[in-house]
C-alpha cells in the first residue's frame, strides 16, 4: 500500500495534468454544438465496434451450435423438395407455400436483450435489404419477434419476450385460437391466452401462428404446452408455453417479406377500413 501511495506522490504532477487535460476536454464536448456531434457520433461508431467485436467472439464460440442449426435447417430444406419433386398423377394442384407467398431476407443478430420487461433485438440489415416496419422475424426454430423501426442498414425488432406484444396462435391438434404473450419473467416460457374451458389441451400440445395477426404466416412454431391449469370459476385456461426459441443463443433470424401484404391491406382498409 504504502508503495502504491509513493508512485501517486512520485507523479502527482503527471496525474494532475491528466486530471485537467480531461476536464477541459469534458467542458469543450459540454459547451460546444460541433464537438459535442463529433464525440457523439465517434462514442457511437467506437460502442458499434466494440459490440461488433464482442458477438463475433460469441459467435466463434458458438460455432458447433450454429453448424448443427444450420444441418439441421439443411435438411429441413432437402425434406422439402423431396416432397415437391414426388409426382401429383393428373391433380392439378395451384400452389400456396411460405417460398412462393414470401420472401426472405437472412440476418445476423448483433444485440439482443433478454432480462428486460421490454425486450428488443437488433439485426445487421436494414431497408436496403427491402427490410419494413411490421414484417415478421423467424428462426430455424420458431417465432422471433417482429420489426420495429428500420434503418438503411439495421433494424430493431420487437422480441417475443417483450410484454406489450402478442402473437395470435392456435392449438396445432384442436385447431383451438388464442393469444401467446410473455409475462416478464422466464425467458424460456409463455403464456397461451383466451383459450375456453371447453377445450382440452394437454402438456406437449404444439402452438404455432394462426396467421391472423398479419404479421407471422401461418404454422410458424411458436413453443410447446407445459402446463395447463384451469381455475373452476374460469372461463379460461391458464397454458404455459415452453418457447421453441431460447432467446439467450439466437444468433441468426430470417426476415419474412409478404408478397401479398399491401393487397391485402389495401383490401381490408378498403372493405372495413382496417388499419395495418
Amino acid at each position: 500500500m504504502q508503495r502504491l501511495l509513493n508512485f501517486f506522490y512520485e507523479y502527482r504532477a503527471f496525474f494532475t495534468f491528466l486530471f485537467l487535460e480531461l476536464f477541459c476536454a469534458w467542458l469543450l464536448v459540454q459547451n460546444n454544438q460541433y464537438q459535442s456531434t463529433k464525440f457523439f457520433n465517434s462514442s457511437n461508431r467506437l460502442a458499434a465496434g466494440l459490440l461488433g467485436f464482442s458477438q463475433s467472439t460469441r459467435e466463434y464460440f458458438s460455432l458447433r451450435q450454429i453448424n448443427e442449426e444450420l444441418g439441421r435447417e439443411n435438411a429441413q430444406l432437402r425434406t422439402q423438395l423431396e416432397r415437391q419433386a414426388q409426382p401429383t398423377g393428373t391433380t392439378v394442384v395451384k400452389t400456396d407455400s411460405l417460398m412462393v407467398r414470401y420472401d426472405f431476407v437472412s440476418a445476423r443478430v448483433i444485440n439482443n436483450s433478454v432480462a428486460q420487461f421490454k425486450n428488443y433485438i437488433t439485426i445487421n440489415r436494414g431497408s436496403d435489404s427491402g427490410i419494413k416496419p411490421g414484417m415478421a422475424a423467424i428462426s430455424i426454430s420458431g417465432a422471433v419477434g417482429k420489426v420495429k423501426s428500420v434503418s438503411e442498414h439495421f433494424s430493431v425488432l420487437i422480441s417475443i419476450l417483450n410484454i406489450d406484444e402478442q402473437v395470435s396462435s392456435v392449438l396445432k391438434r384442436t385447431a383451438n385460437f388464442g393469444t401467446t404473450q410473455w409475462d416478464g419473467t422466464d425467458p424460456r416460457i409463455a403464456n397461451m391466452l383466451y383459450v375456453p374451458r371447453h377445450v382440452q389441451p394437454v402438456v406437449g400440445d404444439t402452438v404455432v401462428t394462426s396467421g391472423y395477426s398479419g404479421v407471422f404466416p401461418p404454422g410458424v412454431l411458436i413453443g410447446i404446452v407445459s402446463e395447463v391449469k384451469l381455475k373452476e370459476e374460469a372461463l379460461f385456461y391458464d397454458i404455459r408455453v415452453e418457447l421453441a426459441q431460447d432467446f439467450r443463443r439466437l444468433s441468426f433470424v430470417k426476415i419474412i417479406k409478404s408478397q401479398l401484404k399491401s393487397e391485402l391491406d389495401s383490401l381490408e382498409k378498403t372493405t372495413v377500413g382496417i388499419p395495418k
